[in-house]
């Protein structure tokens, strides 16, 4: 009897009634048992005992569970997997067993984990402090001008945060050390083409000349909620660095560093490329080419490395992206900018290979990029076609962690390529279209793909011949008929040749190891349902009971136990934790990847995390990293020189190293200015009152100032020669005109040299100084 029979009342069926229905039958029915094939057994007599009993009622005894003494893990095959009910049969016997002390048929266990839920946050909050000044971010709050927005805190709240994506910036080093950058630095993406060596930390000098690098990795993984400068795109994405532009660029030196540690690294970002001046033609020579086909081909285990470019900055000087052979190769992805106004910036280049646009820096009233700097500072004054392509990176890394292995079994349908010859080319002569079959990793390299149907535009017109946004064209289509397969004429004589060495005494009924009615060995089943007889079982199987090949866990390459979950070896990519035999594409902390076996080894005890033993890249706490050692941190004032902790310039209030250009933080008295501490703020420079963290600072003046009391270009006191102060602006003086006003007329000489850009020439510029500042 029911619990519905149980509570309705005799004769009536009211309210009360009702509601215990609700109660006792819809609850218990939502809470439903769901039991396993799976059973723990508590059996005197040690582990044979347990053998014995388990064969006796048709159990496998998976073994010991755990360091339960005396508790076996049975596991039944031929019982429902999932049941609502507990199983019944001759099994069931086994609690009559005198050795049996008790025995529980395993039940499904709903576990919720207690981590933050991005989902539930109504708003995303950070506690950086440049947080809500990134107007980039916010575009969606309806409070700053920007015209649209790119999506990313939507990203954010549905859990996608960069996670175990790797990105490497390939540029003039990243300041590893730095606090928005050292969490999430990966030393594996990380290496020194210049100085040939793996440290990517910058070369420090008085005017922060390689400060690029570090800027643009800030923007792609700065971490979150560090009460330090700003947040990053994908604040949990791993970030290293190339330095490889501070030093004489080959196509050596370019191919080492497109070709860094591929299958590692997910995506390169790179802020650069030939001079900017719209006189230059240039591109990859063959070494990087090559390393570039390779790296889409085979990097990222197969599935093509990302490679983000930007697109360049010389609009002023009328040059095109089309000339750089970077941002045009078929193997990057070209990014451009657009202004916080949503105008087109005036470095901008325009051209056919731009595939995508992020924001970045404009006129002077616009603002520009947040990001991180050198001398473990943060700026705000990050600009052109250099920020645009890292954030591109970050956005990338988080679509990247949404779905790492973007596939589909639908095969392209309607999908449009690119054209093979451009528009107004003739169109005369041969062509050849080629179709490649490339399996991908789903797929079994052996089994082809299929071309269904297909259709070619064979000749352009003077406008676009249809929409992409319309039903695909109603062209003809030609398509393959179907190949008849011979062996369905087999006929169904019996076989009387010789059978496979594989096959047992029993016979066969065909040649071949997949005709045999018994293996002599093992059997291995193929995609297709066809027994196969081998000898021993493949890569990625393991032996189980009645000599099957079963399968091991996805990315283990050997295995043992019952379930093949206990890895002995990895496939190519991951890594064996021997601890857990488990494999896993990145080590726990406080081990490293031991690439030449595959293995997670354990770090030295100091190292929080390593990339060998000794070679430590984050320290546990109450340690700071000297090298690649950890040691004891060193107070305010002092730093780490290797043996003990050394006072810093008198100079300095915090610093890195020695001498006056180590100085992190200046003393009182003293202001920092372009990484020197000054007793007073030198020509072009004016003294910033904001100053962060209680430590004053120098900025540099507007260009258009010689002395300022303030930023921007209305806050001059002083002007260059050639120049008048005007309500604290500098205005072309009278001294400034040209030599003769004819040529202001159309064909002048001062007109031709201002459209040759010969204006940078000092005697031209003098010369046609009116024309050059003001026309064009």
């Amino acid at each position: 009897m029911g619990w519905g029979s149980r509570c309705c009342c005799p004769g009536r069926l009211d309210l009360l009634c009702v509601l215990a229905l609700l109660g006792g039958c819809l609850l218990p029915v939502c809470r439903t048992r769901v039991y396993t094939n799976h059973w723990a057994v508590k059996i005197a007599g040690g582990f044979p005992e347990a053998n014995r009993i388990a064969s006796k009622y048709g159990f496998i005894n998976i073994g010991q569970i755990g360091a339960l003494k005396d508790y076996y893990h049975f596991y039944h095959s031929r019982t429902i997997k999932r049941s609502v009910i507990s199983s019944r049969g001759t099994h069931s016997f086994i609690s009559m067993e005198p050795k049996v002390e008790w025995i529980q048929q395993q039940v499904v266990k709903k576990r919720t984990k207690r981590d933050y839920d991005f989902n539930r946050a109504q708003s995303t909050y950070f506690n950086d402090p440049k947080w809500p000044s990134m107007w980039y971010m916010h575009c969606s709050d309806n409070t700053h001008p920007c015209q649209s927005d790119m999506n990313i805190e939507g990203a954010w709240k549905r859990g996608y945060t960069g996670k175990n994506i790797v990105v490497t910036i390939l540029d003039d080093g990243i300041e590893r050390t730095h606090p928005d950058l050292m969490q999430n630095y990966d030393a594996l993406a990380s290496c020194d083409v210049n100085g040939n060596d793996l440290d990517p930390m910058p070369r420090y000098d008085a005017s922060n000349e390689n400060k690029h690098g570090t800027r643009c990795a800030g923007e792609v993984a700065a971490a979150a909620n560090n009460s330090h400068c700003t947040v990053g795109i994908a604040f949990n994405a791993k970030i290293g660095g190339v330095r490889m532009l501070d030093g004489d660029v080959t196509d050596m030196v370019e191919a080492k560093s497109v070709s860094f540690n591929p299958q590692h690294v997910h995506i390169y970002s790179a802020s650069w490329g030939p001079d900017d001046d719209g006189k230059t033609v240039d591109g990859p020579a063959p070494l990087t080419r090559q390393a570039f086909e390779n790296g889409v081909r085979m990097g990222r285990r197969g599935l093509g490395s990302v490679f983000v470019w930007a697109s360049g900055n010389g609009g002023r000087s009328k040059d095109h992206c089309s000339c750089d052979g970077y941002t045009n190769s078929i193997y990057t992805i070209s990014i451009s900018s657009t202004a916080e106004s949503g105008k087109k910036p005036w470095y901008l280049e325009e051209c056919s290979s731009t595939l995508a646009t992020t924001y970045s820096s404009g006129e002077s009233y616009d603002k520009k990029i947040i990001t991180t700097d050198l001398r473990q500072r943060c700026t705000d004054n990050h600009t052109g076609t250099s920020a645009s392509a890292p954030m591109a990176a970050g956005i990338i890394a988080l679509a990247l962690e949404a779905k790492l292995f973007d596939h589909s079994m639908e095969g392209f349908k309607n999908w449009e390529f690119m054209t093979i010859h451009c528009w107004g080319e003739r169109a005369a002569g041969d062509w050849v279209l080629e179709v490649y079959d490339t399996p991908s990793q789903l797929r079994n390299f052996k089994t082809p793909g299929k071309l269904k149907e297909w259709s070619l535009v064979l000749y352009g017109t003077s406008v676009q011949p249809y929409s992409p946004t319309n039903e695909f064209p109603k062209v003809e289509r030609f398509r393959y008929s179907r190949v008849e397969d011979p062996t369905d004429d087999y006929g169904t004589e019996d076989y009387a040749g010789p059978c496979d060495p594989e096959c047992s005494e029993v016979g066969c009924d065909g040649p071949g190891p997949d005709h045999c009615n018994d293996c002599l060995h093992y059997y291995y089943k193929l995609k297709n349902n066809t027994r196969v007889c081998v000898s021993s079982c493949p890569p990625g199987h393991y032996h189980a009971d009645k000599k099957r090949c079963r399968k091991c866990a996805p990315n283990c390459e050997s295995c043992f136990g019952s379930h093949g979950d206990q890895c002995m070896s990895c496939k190519y990519g991951y890594f064996l934790n021997e601890e857990t035999n488990s494999c896993v594409t990145h080590c726990p902390d406080g081990s490293y990847q031991d690439t030449k076996k595959n293995l997670c080894r354990k770090c030295s005890e100091n190292c929080k995390t390593c990339t060998e033993f000794h070679n430590c890249t984050e320290c546990r706490d109450g340690l700071s990293l000297q090298g690649s050692r950890c040691s004891v941190s060193c107070e305010d004032g002092r730093y780490f020189n290797g043996q003990d902790c050394q006072p810093c310039h008198r100079f300095c209030a915090t610093c890195a190293g020695a001498g006056a250009d180590g100085c992190i933080n200046c003393t009182e008295g003293y202001f920092m200015e372009d990484g020197r501490c000054v007793q007073s703020c030198s020509i072009s420079y004016y003294f910033d009152h904001s100053s962060e963290n209680g430590y004053k600072s120098c900025k540099k003046c507007d260009i258009s100032c010689l002395t300022c009391n303030g930023p921007g270009f209305k806050n001059c006191t002083s002007c260059p020669s050639g120049y008048l102060l005007d309500l604290g602006m500098c205005q072309m003086g009278a001294i400034c005109k040209d030599a003769t006003e004819e040529s202001w007329a159309e064909g002048g000489f001062c007109m031709l040299v201002k459209k040759n850009n010969l204006c940078q020439r000092k005697v031209l510029q003098q010369l046609c100084c009116k024309t050059c500042t003001f026309q064009g």
